[in-house]
């Protein structure tokens, strides 16, 4: 991958690979893989994760043990400064216990926004949005709607 420099200095093609290294821990299943990308002192926007590289594995970590055949496609990607910003689709069937639910065996598809902060090829702090409501309900065989 090329980069390029931006007037703030950032290297383009730097930012753009953290999207890129998400989509493969989540396709290798590797939650190790976090050593790549993120930072130690990450710091996660999102309720269900706790800061840090090392919560950031643990999270993962049971993702796939729910979740073993998960497949995650890069829909999008842009970068803006020392900004990147994937949009993702997952694939996945709910095979062991997760965040207190059994498991059913059913089938989920979730969609993502995610945007990263990169500092020096690193994410240093996370944002993600995604339709928690609708996610829950295919775990469950809930309706989303009521």
């Amino acid at each position: 991958m090329s980069t390029s420099t931006t007037e703030d200095g950032t290297e383009r093609g730097t930012a753009e690979t953290v999207a890129h290294a998400f989509a493969n821990l989540m396709n290798g299943h590797d939650p190790d893989a976090v050593d790549g990308f993120v930072a130690e002192d990450y710091v996660n926007h999102n309720a269900h994760v706790d800061d840090g590289r090392e919560a950031n594995r643990a999270f993962w970590t049971q993702w796939f043990a729910a979740f073993p055949d998960t497949e995650v496609t890069l829909d999008d990607v842009l970068v803006d400064g020392d900004r990147v910003a994937g949009r993702f689709t997952y694939r996945a069937t709910f095979q062991g216990p997760f965040m207190g639910l059994p498991p059913t065996g059913r089938p989920v598809v979730m969609h993502s926004i995610d945007i990263w902060r990169v500092v020096d090829g690193m994410a240093v702090e996370h944002w993600d949005q995604l339709d928690e409501q609708a996610f829950f309900a295919q775990l469950t065989g809930e309706d989303a709607s009521r």
